[in-house]
């Protein structure tokens, strides 16, 4: 899906104070995006919310979720179950895709950054942008090393079921977001 600023070119001056948007006279190219899980069940409720954001954002573009069971072996070692959980979602993340790690020790972004995190990855020749939230004991040193970026939704630890209902609004908030951006020129200071 491209999203273009062209038939809104016209629509408001820019603000005084606003900073030139680099979406300004450019189409945004949006990819699908993938959040990886790793987890026991989810909850019927939480299920019920994950799907509902789905729904939404499919206006924007597609989401596939993708949950990976925690600890696959049953290991008695948090170090194997890490490894075990690591290898797991390798073996699912393509080699053209925009890696986003979440992890306490990310990044601390806001919206406004998330959301041109969102707009982008289509810049960046990734086929798809793939969210990645980790088990009990954090992401292994193969997804480490393959994170495109490691971003953190809160400076409270988040449980994966936390971090999948907070990431899931936040990338529903960023598509009005761009669509602001590319309708205004961004005209507001950020």
């Amino acid at each position: 899906m491209v999203i273009s600023n062209s038939i809104y070119a016209n629509l408001t001056a820019p603000l005084p104070g606003a900073r030139q948007c680099k979406y300004t006279g450019q189409s945004m190219r949006v990819v699908p995006i993938r959040i990886l899980t790793v987890g026991k069940k989810r909850s019927p409720g939480v299920q019920l919310i994950v799907d509902e954001y789905i729904r939404k954002l499919k206006h924007y573009c597609t989401v596939d979720d993708v949950q990976i069971r925690s600890n696959p072996r049953n290991a008695s070692d948090a170090r194997a179950q890490v490894d075990d959980e690591d290898t797991a979602m390798m073996n699912i993340i393509r080699s053209d895709d925009w890696v986003v790690m979440l992890d306490e020790n990310g990044q601390d972004i806001g919206s406004e950054q998330m959301a041109e995190l969102v707009g982008d990855a289509g810049n960046t020749g990734a086929s798809r942008l793939s969210f990645c939230i980790g088990g009990p004991y954090g992401h292994g040193r193969q997804l480490r090393e393959r994170a495109n970026i490691s971003i953190k939704l809160s400076t409270l630890v988040l449980n994966h079921q936390m971090a999948l209902l907070v990431l899931m609004e936040q990338l529903y908030r960023d598509f009005p977001i761009l669509l602001t951006w590319l309708s205004t020129g961004c005209n507001k200071v950020l």
